[in-house]
């Protein structure tokens, strides 16, 4: 058995066109697609980068793992505590030493594990290729280790790699030659004239007059990400940018592809294609960055063509990324023995057999605090620290209807708010029985000052901005609301 497990950071369904959208930005992936089934409703339980991936390979909710932030205590996966033996069940049990128990040899292409001092990412694997960037290499990088491990193991019958490409990620680093591919391909219809003027006046980090989070600054050598957009001109380069990045990585998966056919063996890979987190790009205010419990963030590509498993189908049940460590066990025939909180969903690989869950609970608290539940047509979003974006406290949006929550639907449904606010309580409480007395890691964060891409080293220099911007009355919001 050999799995290629092709990880894509930052990377939106919605600008894939196997999830319909109208650029060609994923040639090759859309290939792989047709081979495997496309899963349409499937969301990383806890944004962004480093939350999401240690759900995914311990399998637990961030809640019982404790990392659910990018800096301060809740950047640092929980201690065991004192049940811990001479080995770490948690790591023992991960995603990746399911590959192992199953006979694999299992080797990554990476720099995940330093760019977030996430070192706990690497265990299970035999090889670990760092090629150093910190998560701002481009894929031309990364590409020619993946290959060449692939050239050397070609005789070798069961193995897992796992390949990550950047190049969704901001700044925007596809290479200069790669060239312009959609300057002629019309923006999605949503982000209109009476859009960009209705964001240009917004409040908060990674709005379309502060790019680059706080300010206006450009990237040095990356000319594809601006530090603001002021026009639609602006605008498309915005969006051309992002995705340019996904056609690029693309490319990139393509070539991939292609080895596997030269060599014989693409029928009898399975691969993996999914992303850590979604982006939000224009959703909420927010472009170019993962920065809330929402559908624009959350909300990611999972594809999974598996020898032997459904073809050309797709699967529109509820899940979680953390539901593929069991899933994963189930189709090698390796018993379960973790403490996961995922659900499998190897019958809707297999026999297309939909396998989903009821709700989903959503968390991110690196660049706000929220909790959002995931159900039927609609998401309700609870936010306990706004990031600086002024956010209500709860949120409701029809997904279904509205998928770039562009109209809060909370005045109207107050029933649902009430729905979605006991689906998160619930939640919490059921996870918080499992964690031995431990604080819900949302509580150090809030108590260590915020998420911390909203620190509140940053108001002041901020409020300053956005009075000299014309923003005044938001400013004024925001000293009311946070200089306390």
């Amino acid at each position: 058995m050999r799995i290629l497990f092709i990880d894509i950071d930052t990377l939106r369904p919605d600008h894939m066109g196997c999830y319909g959208y109208h650029r060609n930005t994923t040639p090759n992936m859309d290939r792989i697609c047709g081979d495997g089934v496309r899963f349409d409703n499937y969301y990383c339980s806890d944004a962004p980068c480093l939350p999401s991936r240690a759900a995914l390979v311990s399998g637990l909710f961030g809640i019982r793992n404790g990392a659910v932030g990018h800096g301060g205590t809740a950047a640092d996966r929980r201690l065991t505590g004192p049940g811990r033996g001479f080995r770490d069940s948690v790591d023992d049990n991960n995603f990746h030493n399911i590959f192992r128990r199953a006979g694999m040899y299992t080797a990554s292409v990476s720099t995940f594990a330093e760019r977030h001092s996430s070192w706990w990412f690497n265990a299970g694997f035999n090889e670990c290729h760092n090629v150093g960037g910190h998560g701002l290499e481009s894929g031309e990088a990364v590409l020619p280790v993946a290959m060449d491990w692939l050239n050397r193991n070609r005789d070798r019958d069961n193995w897992f790699l796992h390949v990550h490409f950047w190049d969704p990620h901001t700044p925007y680093r596809a290479p200069a030659n790669f060239g312009d591919p959609f300057a002629d391909d019309p923006l999605p219809a949503w982000l209109n004239e009476e859009t960009l003027e209705l964001h240009k006046k917004h409040v908060g980090p990674h709005s379309l007059n502060e790019l680059n989070m706080y300010d206006d600054n450009g990237v040095p050598g990356c000319p594809r990400m601006p530090g603001s957009a002021s026009d639609m001109a602006g605008l498309r380069k915005v969006i051309d940018g992002y995705d340019t990045g996904i056609r690029y990585a693309d490319h990139l998966v393509g070539q991939l592809a292609d080895l596997l056919r030269e060599q014989g063996i693409y029928d009898d890979t399975a691969i993996i294609i999914t992303s850590d987190h979604g982006e939000n790009m224009g959703e909420l205010g927010i472009y170019c960055e993962h920065g809330t419990a929402d559908h624009a963030t959350c909300h990611i590509p999972f594809i999974m063509k598996w020898p032997g498993g459904q073809k050309g189908i797709s699967e529109n049940s509820l899940h979680y990324n953390l539901d593929l460590l069991p899933t994963a066990a189930d189709l090698l025939g390796v018993p379960r023995c973790g403490n996961w909180d995922g659900e499998s969903f190897a019958k809707a690989v297999m026999d297309g057999i939909p396998t989903g869950r009821d709700y989903l609970v959503l968390s991110q608290m690196a660049h706000v605090c929220q909790r959002s539940a995931r159900f039927g047509d609609w998401l309700y979003v609870r936010t306990y620290h706004d990031g600086f974006h002024l956010f209500d406290d709860e949120m409701l949006f029809n997904i279904t209807e509205d998928p770039h929550e562009q109209r809060d639907m909370k005045g109207q449904y107050p029933e649902l708010c009430a729905r979605g606010a006991k689906l998160i309580l619930d939640w919490h409480d059921e996870q918080m029985l499992k964690t031995d007395g431990q604080v819900d890691p949302m509580l150090t964060v809030l108590k260590e000052g915020g998420p911390f891409h909203a620190s509140n080293n940053n108001l002041g220099p901020y409020l300053k901005r956005l009075e000299e911007t014309g923003r005044k009355e938001g400013a004024e919001k925001l000293r009311v609301r946070h200089q306390k």
